[in-house]
């Protein structure tokens, strides 16, 4: 029985390359030249520290920039509230790993909702998709990319 699973998954080492392009823009651009403005990889997040608020969005633009080029869905990143310490502003942005259970139930609701013949189950952070025929299931990719969910969804293990 053909299948697929539905995952939200991100790959690190091109959000290390991301950042680290973003780091070198950074020191190259004029309106940041002599600013204590950086950007800094954690272990499942992105802290981005500016003197002013202004130029932490000036920086998200720049590292949204780098991350669509290398592959990555900016909708993984979930962005913090700014906090000021002292003379730096930070922001943290977390990267979003897995399908949570709320996203799941719609998910799969959006599926049965759709009348096609297949079967959604939840199997920890992703889902499983099975179905009689290969078309169903393309007919299911198709609708979740047209959904407008909050998460970036890849397709993978597709086996007949």
């Amino acid at each position: 029985m053909p299948s697929f699973d539905i995952v939200s998954e991100v790959d690190f080492q091109e959000v290390r390359n991301a950042v680290d392009q973003a780091s070198r823009e950074l020191e190259k651009r004029f309106d940041f030249k002599g600013i204590d403005a950086r950007f800094e990889l954690e272990e499942e997040s992105i802290a981005v520290f500016a003197p002013e608020e202004f130029q932490i969005t000036q920086m998200e633009d720049i590292l949204h920039e780098k991350l669509i080029k290398r592959g990555i869905d900016v909708q993984a990143l979930e962005a913090g509230e700014v906090e000021g310490a002292g003379k730096v502003k930070r922001c943290k942005y977390t990267l979003r790993q897995g399908i949570d259970r709320d996203n799941a139930k719609t998910i799969t609701k959006l599926i049965k909702d759709s009348k096609a013949k297949v079967q959604s189950q939840i199997n920890g952070e992703k889902l499983r998709v099975t179905g009689k025929k290969r078309d169903d299931l393309q007919e299911v990719i198709q609708l979740l990319r047209q959904a407008e969910l909050k998460i970036p969804l890849q397709f993978d293990n597709f086996r007949d």
